[in-house]
């Protein structure tokens, strides 16, 4: 996502485009501190959702070098810390509420993750919570209820992160039947997956080659160790029929995502009006990551979407999306900026209700 020299998102509507913020209603705040990035949004609830009051986002890095040393970095710690203060300062500026703040991949893997959340709480203030890679996978899809198309039967929802990428399969047809979002209950999921490569991870594994004829054989390599992930559980093989005769989309909720839809595009400058929401055919979405696969890191920086902080990290995104593309095949691609945050935010608005009887297993080969 595009970011002005501070660092911020530009203001901007919640996932319904609901423009009329609810009167009297409490300022919430989600914050995602993931393994490249840490992003909150600040909002209050509306009549059909929410409206953003206030956004930040910011490159940390936290989980630089921890594929190799097992543990957070001082270096990188520093700059989540810096990132943390920044939204602590707002939170408490703007008097919000009801917070929640996750930590994902990097502060699960990391023989630190628990000291330095320890550490967040006492120099920030802010209470850090690391999910599960179940929750994560879970709350992507929860912030992306708009893109999916009810008129088809299924959905994959992927969400390639720095430290790790969560898939999630949705029967929409049985959500169609139950009156999809219109009724506003979460659609069922048929089994969710993760897996240990992210844009950070992957790139660290793999060096990029300084020489051009290396490039197509590293970039295929790269591809190739995703491949060694993709074990979807049996709830997921079910509605393989629906991706095999068209009845399936995808909906992709990552910087990558954004990225190639921008590039895609052709903007000089990131747009997320012209972005999120956008259908994106899975042959044009692959003719992208050729492009950017055909140049070195300086060239894939000067695309509009990409820049210098992306350069570096994309083409890992692109291997890791063409591998769940080759998997999990679907003509067309729906684009969302958006994801953890909007899930979360959306989960705080949720009225709490009484459980008449236990949940379905949650385990990412049962159906839930």
């Amino acid at each position: 996502m595009a970011k002005d020299a501070a660092g911020e998102e530009p203001a901007r509507q919640g996932p319904n485009r609901s423009r009329k913020a609810g009167r009297g209603e409490p300022l919430l705040g989600a914050i995602d501190l993931g393994t490249n990035n840490c992003r909150m949004l600040l909002a209050r609830k509306t009549r059909e959702g929410f409206r953003v009051v206030d956004a930040y986002s910011r490159i940390v890095r936290l989980g630089e070098g921890l594929g190799a040393s097992g543990r957070l970095s001082d270096e990188a710690m520093e700059r989540a810390i810096e990132a943390l203060s920044v939204c602590a300062q707002r939170i408490e500026r703007k008097n919000v509420q009801k917070l929640r703040a996750i930590a994902t991949e990097a502060c699960r893997r990391a023989a630190n993750g628990v000291h330095f959340i320890e550490r967040v709480k006492a120099e920030t203030g802010l209470d850090l919570e690391i999910v599960t890679a179940e929750e994560e996978a879970r709350l992507a899809v929860q912030g992306s209820l708009d893109l999916l198309d009810e008129t088809l039967d299924a959905a994959v929802v992927v969400d390639i992160g720095g430290g790790s990428t969560e898939l999630c399969w949705v029967d929409l047809a049985e959500w169609r039947a139950r009156g999809g979002l219109a009724e506003g209950g979460r659609p069922p999921l048929r089994g969710w997956s993760t897996m240990p490569m992210g844009v950070v991870t992957l790139s660290e594994q793999f060096p990029e080659p300084e020489g051009e004829s290396e490039r197509a054989e590293w970039y295929e390599a790269m591809k190739a160790q995703v491949r060694q992930y993709m074990k979807p559980p049996k709830g997921a093989r079910r509605l393989r029929p629906l991706f095999e005769t068209g009845r399936a989309h995808m909906v992709g909720t990552s910087g990558t995502v954004t990225s190639v839809a921008g590039v895609y595009l052709n903007l000089d400058r990131y747009d997320r009006s012209r972005v999120d929401g956008l259908w994106l055919d899975s042959a044009d979405a692959r003719e992208v990551c050729a492009r950017l696969a055909s140049k070195d890191a300086d060239g894939r920086s000067k695309e509009g979407c990409i820049g210098t902080e992306r350069a570096d990290l994309v083409l890992a995104g692109c291997a890791i999306l063409e591998t769940v593309m080759d998997s999990w095949p679907t003509e067309r691609m729906r684009v969302g900026d958006r994801g953890l945050r909007e899930g979360l935010l959306l989960n705080l608005m949720r009225k709490k209700r009484r459980r008449g009887r236990r949940g379905r297993g949650r385990s990412s080969g049962k159906d839930s």
